[in-house]
This record gives C-alpha cells, sequence and structure tokens, in this order.
C-alpha cells in the first residue's frame, strides 16, 4: 500500500476555508482516505523567521517603521516582538513563496548571508510543512554599524566630521 500526498485549497464547503490563507495537505492511500491537514499562512510565516533569525549576521528583521513598533511593543510587560516580523508568505496549493526584510551586521558578506539565509528557509519551510518554498525574495533594509546602541542612535565617538 503506498501513500500519496497532495495539496490543495480549503473548499468553500469546509471548515479550514474560514482561515484566510491556509494549505490543506490531503494525505490518502489507495484503499482510505486518512484526513486532511491545514498549514495557515502564519505558520509558515513564523517558521521563516525563526529559520532567518538562526543564521548568523542577521541582526533584525523588518524595515524601519516595523522595528520601530516592534521596539516599542518590547517594552510593554508581558508583550513580545512578533516571530514573523519582516516576513510575508504566499501560500498555494503544493507551493509557497516568501518575502524577507532583513537588516544586516557591518562586515558580514550581503552575498553570502541571503545564499545562507535562503537555505535555512527553504530547508525550515518544506523539512516542516511539505510545501515547495519556489521563491524567498530577500531586501536588505539597513545595516547594523558596531557603534550603534540600542535605539538605533549612534554613538558619539569624539570626531567631529
Amino acid at each position: 500500500m503506498t501513500e500519496v500526498t497532495t495539496t490543495k485549497t480549503a473548499s468553500p464547503a469546509s471548515p479550514a476555508s474560514k482561515t484566510a490563507g491556509v494549505a490543506v495537505v490531503e494525505s490518502t492511500s489507495s484503499e482510505t482516505v486518512r484526513g486532511t491537514t491545514t498549514i495557515a499562512d502564519v505558520v509558515v510565516q513564523k517558521i521563516a523567521g525563526l529559520a532567518t533569525r538562526e543564521v548568523p549576521g542577521v541582526h533584525a528583521l523588518g524595515g524601519g517603521a516595523v522595528r520601530a513598533f516592534g521596539a516599542l511593543r518590547e517594552r510593554i510587560p508581558g508583550a513580545s516582538s512578533s516571530v514573523g516580523q519582516g516576513v510575508s508568505v504566499e501560500v498555494g496549493e503544493r507551493q509557497a513563496a516568501v518575502d524577507l526584510q532583513i537588516v544586516v551586521e557591518y562586515g558580514v558578506s550581503i552575498a553570502g548571508l541571503t545564499q545562507a539565509v535562503r537555505h535555512n528557509v527553504i530547508s525550515a519551510v518544506e523539512g516542516m510543512t511539505g510545501l515547495e518554498v519556489v521563491e524567498v525574495n530577500i531586501a536588505v533594509d539597513d545595516l547594523h554599524l558596531p557603534a550603534e546602541d540600542e535605539e538605533g542612535e549612534p554613538v558619539h565617538t569624539g570626531r567631529v566630521l
């Protein structure tokens, strides 16, 4: 008995269709239907965000406004920053596409870093969800300098420019 795994979008009559951005993974065998598994966009978004943060040289995710909002959120007791910050995904029937906004540490090869991020994100998403990742688009929005403090303001070095 062989098992075939297919992916399809939720039909309007299914309960999963009430959740936006859901991939429905259906496992069937030649004899019986064993059920369906739904994977929401937010799940793929979190996987991609965590996989990106694992790569050395990635300082942060998100554009300037997103990072500023996240910094404010972290200061609120009991609140935490979003794992999916700076990550957007599109999940189709069998495939997913990921868009990332990252801040790179100064001195790191951007070409090498983006290659490592792509590899890590693709491995994590495909391994955990079974979806094929067709593209990982990366926008390098900023460069983190070692002389910057936590608020992103340059530290005074004593030099007059």
